[in-house]
């Protein structure tokens, strides 16, 4: 079971997350017309967090890069490793780049905590923020998993899928294939201060980026919900509001806390201010929801 706050000692196995290496000369102009965020902020201790888009503002992927000697580090969801290589490689047209997937020669195991942990040279300890909160990435080669697997586990506790799962909606994080898709934009899903640079310069997706900011208008916005009712919820369940009870959005994320049944979803504008009631359609019940600040509080 996932921990309410960070009282608990954890560590995550992200091993499994695709990862892409960027070598090149032209790498830092090519990634910065790539990304949302602004790659010469990444260095070898730290990582930045960003998206990928189309050219309306969609999303292709939402990522994490990091530097490592002459080339760049990426790593994204498991979900992605089909189509992102391919997505940003369909951009190499002059600039001498180079994309490699070494998926299969890393492992990433991720602590959280301000105190970075000391291992020997042969792991790449990374500072990034993946849960809402400082932490650690432990890069080392696939045949060392096991190794400090064993070595974390003497210090802190493996949060599985199932946990880790939990503890992300907690926090409100967004993920691929659930809050995050191709028909969301990344300030829609709460992405602007962690994956953001406007004074950046250019890159694919920008336009609609930069118009939202001038507007300050989001048809919808990335929302907690609480149940009122002990009704069991679904991910995908419509929202509805409002005495006419309008359409108001839908449910993408649900877990239990505290004997409470707790969700993200995407609410219209109109009906996401904090403390505004809902009901979720759930097969032919009406479950009463309630809009509530992220991340969910203790």
């Amino acid at each position: 079971m996932a921990p309410a706050g960070f009282a608990d000692r954890l560590f995550f196995d992200l091993s499994p997350r695709v990862k892409l290496r960027m070598t090149g000369p032209n790498r830092v102009r090519f990634l910065n017309g790539q990304i949302t965020n602004d790659i010469r902020k990444a260095a070898e201790t730290n990582a930045i967090e960003a998206c990928v888009l189309n050219a309306k503002g969609k999303m292709d992927a939402h990522l994490f890069v990091q530097q490592d000697s002459e080339s760049f580090l990426i790593d994204a969801d498991r979900a992605l490793r089909p189509v992102l290589q391919p997505r940003l490689e369909r951009y190499v047209i002059a600039d001498d780049v180079t994309i490699e997937d070494v998926t299969s020669q890393f492992s990433i195991l991720h602590i959280i905590g301000r105190d970075a942990p000391n291992f020997d040279e042969s792991a790449k300890i990374v500072s990034i923020d993946r849960f809402g909160a400082a932490g650690f990435d432990i890069w080392c080669a696939a045949a060392k998993r096991d190794h400090f697997v064993a070595a974390l586990s003497r210090d802190f506790g493996l949060c599985d899928d199932a946990c880790a799962e939990q503890f992300r909606i907690e926090q409100g994080i967004p993920r691929w294939g659930l809050e995050l898709t191709p028909d969301i934009i990344p300030v829609e899903a709460n992405l602007e201060q962690r994956c953001i640079d406007y004074e950046k310069g250019c890159y694919i997706g920008q336009e609609t980026i930069s118009r939202m900011k001038m507007s300050g208008q989001r048809n919808k916005q990335l929302c907690g919900l609480i149940s009122l009712n002990e009704a069991a919820l679904t991910g995908e369940s419509r929202l509805f509001g409002g005495a006419e009870r309008k359409e108001a959005g839908w449910i993408t994320s649900v877990t239990e806390r505290e004997g409470h049944k707790i969700a993200l979803g995407y609410v219209k504008r109109g009906f996401n201010a904090v403390g505004t009631k809902l009901e979720a359609a759930t097969g032919l019940e009406r479950v009463p929801m309630q809009v509530v600040e992220l991340p969910f509080r203790n």
